[in-house]
């Protein structure tokens, strides 16, 4: 009886390192589980970001396809066979391509008119300046000439 009470209480202690060990896992597991679910979140986040600046994309894709659309419609009228139907669908491709890389050049292009425009208006802000302190030199000496020939006709 006492090998097996012996017996019983290695098998308990046993067991009762495995539930630690178990436990130390769970928890483990627990925190893993919650940074994941935190990531998850930021990915999700970031899904629904990219989602809007997607649909911002989408929103100029259907201007450039409304372009598209005017030179299908001439492009159609002269189409006869599949093979120009796969051309028409290639000149498609690069026009979207083309029009893309236009849109990037306008874009680059207003930026640099607008920081153009900021110079420009801080020069102009610098010449009103400098000319609201020449009006002012130039009211001062009309003072003073007016008040010299006051002197010279007084006297």
């Amino acid at each position: 009886m006492e090998n097996r009470a012996t017996q019983d209480e290695e098998r308990a202690g046993s067991i009762e390192s495995q539930l630690k060990d178990a436990q130390l896992l769970a928890e483990e597991a627990d925190r893993k589980y919650d940074e994941v679910a935190r990531k998850l979140a930021m990915v999700e986040a970031d899904l629904e970001r990219a989602e809007e600046r997607a649909e911002a994309g989408e929103n100029k894709i259907v201007e450039l396809e409304e372009e598209l659309r005017v030179v299908g419609n001439n492009l159609k009228s002269l189409e006869v066979s599949e093979e120009k139907a796969l051309q028409r669908e290639d000149s498609y491709e690069e026009q979207i391509r083309a029009l893309s890389s236009r849109l990037k050049e306008a874009e680059s292009r207003a930026e640099f008119a607008e920081r153009s425009v900021q110079k420009l208006q801080k020069e102009v802000d610098r010449l009103e300046d400098e000319l609201l302190v020449e009006k002012e030199r130039v009211r001062n000496l009309t003072e003073e000439i007016e008040q010299t020939v006051q002197e010279i006709q007084g006297s």
